[in-house]
């Protein structure tokens, strides 16, 4: 063989490097399932040395002129020990070149590495930075949200509140939520989800904390500064659907709704735990001092490592923003909503009236569930605030594991329309079953155990409903789930305040029948009328 042999050792965990723009030659490594076998790759004059992602390996070297070299071995995920690059998994974001004798190839400056110990968290992919960012912001809304239905006990004993002004309290909250669902899509469409985001979660931080202060100020005073609390949660939706569908893959994306939705679960596990302690150890203020005061630091943390698209993110790692790129919907900036094409489409309408028929369970059951341990079953204080946690924990576990499923098929050939369709009936069905069998059962165990397989059930919903905005209007989805949103937010303003009147006239049976039949009319309406194909471009 002409010329000299090199060892490459490719590093899996790359420093921060980025490679300049410079005038370049390709050397291509092609993949084993080409049944092209390169074993020796022609290389010269003086270029950098860059790793991208996909099946094709390119090359560059820097500082150096030699005519042949042979590839001695690559250590990443590989078939063997040669160039052999796995499809699925992609490549390192670089690697060292040494010669047998001489020492490093390139200049001093460069930082490549083979060994070095670089911290997980560099190497950790940019996109579930993202989505865990946005896990921990739905973590704490849900907390923030919740300590309400605890708090509320001893709030309504201090303040003599019967259970009309109970449901006019708790649904005061989506008054604001209401109001922020559309714009907030626009917004996030047009100036990037980052900034929404950081808005809402400071802004409903503020409000959690006022909470205390308003209402021992009087009742008008809590309802403003609990629609003041729902303004800021009204944008965090469609941000964070702005946002993934900018930094996520269409083979991760049930995926990385699930996990993020699941912060809301186990944000609603961790408030409802955690408040009761608070609540007997230093007041039911307390609940709403510690938990608003969380927000800030998150707000710090998502300012400093956030961005609203990838090609804002100049630490991004090429091989990653290849991964992003690929099948992925246009950078264009969003300037004009096309409502009349977006209003004129059945599927868009299907999702609308899916988002209210599913919100209406869902809202009773997050404002309400502690009230009924109390009344109906006689849990104390405390044991309704930990027995709320385990329909919670089930919808966190359920949603990842349908997230899990729906990619699962979707790579498997399913259509992404039958993948909706049937995870969707699966969060229509499920609760409408198993709210139907509280009337039957005679111990609290039971009642426990249909309300966790119910919200268990419901969490399928996540990777249907829930993950066809950016099925069908991948540019437009801020602005879609602001729609959706906006009939699911009417769902939680109508039944938690009719909930409360149901309860002063009638009995909790009533209260799920109509959360029950809402369910099944949802189930006829999405497998008739939705789709998972694009259909606005």
């Amino acid at each position: 063989m002409a010329g000299k042999s090199l060892p490459i050792t490719l590093n899996s965990r790359p420093k921060r490097y980025r490679p300049p723009d410079t005038h370049h030659k390709k050397l291509i490594c092609m993949d084993s399932n080409t049944n092209v076998s390169n074993k020796k790759l022609e290389l010269s004059y003086n270029y950098k040395v860059e790793f991208l992602s996909g099946s094709n390996v390119y090359v560059k070297l820097k500082s150096l002129r030699f005519d042949k070299y042979e590839v001695w071995r690559i250590r990443s995920d590989v078939k063997s020990e040669s160039y052999e690059v796995s499809k699925s998994t992609g490549v390192p974001g670089s690697f060292k070149i040494k010669e047998r004798l001489g020492g490093d190839v390139g200049d001093s400056g460069d930082e490549f590495d083979d060994e070095s110990g670089v911290p997980w968290w560099e190497e950790f992919p940019k996109r579930w930075t993202i989505v865990i960012l946005c896990f921990s912001a739905f973590l704490l809304c849900n907390m923030d949200r919740v300590n309400m239905s605890i708090a509320i006990l001893p709030m309504s004993s201090e303040f003599h509140w019967n259970s009309t002004t109970v449901g006019l309290i708790q649904s005061s909250f989506f008054w604001g939520y209401l109001l922020t669902q559309i714009a907030g899509g626009i917004w996030a469409d047009t100036v990037g989800g980052k900034r929404v985001l950081a808005f809402g979660v400071i802004w409903w931080s503020v409000a959690t904390v006022l909470t205390p202060i308003a209402a021992k100020l009087g009742l008008p005073f809590l309802l403003i500064v609990r629609a003041f609390m729902g303004v800021g949660e009204g944008v965090a939706m469609p941000a964070m659907n702005n946002l993934l569908s900018k930094w996520v893959p269409v083979a991760e994306r049930s995926r990385s709704l699930a996990l993020v939705y699941s912060g809301m679960y186990l944000g609603s596990v961790t408030g409802l735990a955690f408040s009761p302690f608070l609540i007997h150890s230093y007041g039911w203020p307390s609940v709403f001092f510690s938990f608003g005061s969380l927000g800030t630091v998150w707000t710090a943390l998502w300012l400093t490592k956030a961005y609203s698209s990838p090609l804002e993110d100049p630490e991004l790692r090429p091989h990653e923003k290849k991964l992003i790129f690929r099948n992925r919907v246009s950078e264009e900036p969003v300037k004009d909503i096309p409502w009349g094409q977006i209003l004129s489409k059945a599927p868009v309408w299907a999702l609308i009236s899916c988002h209210f028929c599913h919100n209406w369970g869902t809202f009773i059951l997050l404002t309400w569930m502690p009230t009924y341990y109390n009344q109906v079953l006689g849990f104390n204080l405390t044991e309704s605030g930990l027995f709320c946690v385990l329909p919670w924990l089930t919808m966190a576990f359920s949603a990842n594991l349908g997230g899990w499923i729906a990619d699962t098929l979707v790579s498997k050939g399913w259509s992404v329309t039958t993948v909706r369709k049937v995870m969707q009936s699966i969060g229509f069905l499920g609760p409408a079953f198993f709210l139907s069998q509280l009337s039957h059962v005679d111990s609290p165990a039971m009642a426990v155990f249909c309300m966790a397989c119910s919200q268990g059930s419901d969490a399928f919903s996540q990777s249907g409903l829930y993950s066809n905005h950016q099925d069908i209007a991948p540019r437009y989805s801020g602005v879609l789930l602001g729609l959706s949103n906006t009939a699911g937010v009417l769902a939680g303003v109508f039944g938690t305040a009719a909930t409360g009147y149901i309860l002063q006239h009638g009995s909790w049976d009533e209260v799920f029948d109509v959360a029950i039949g809402l369910y099944l009319v949802g189930t006829v309406i999405w497998n008739l009328f939705s789709t998972g194909e694009k259909i606005i471009d």
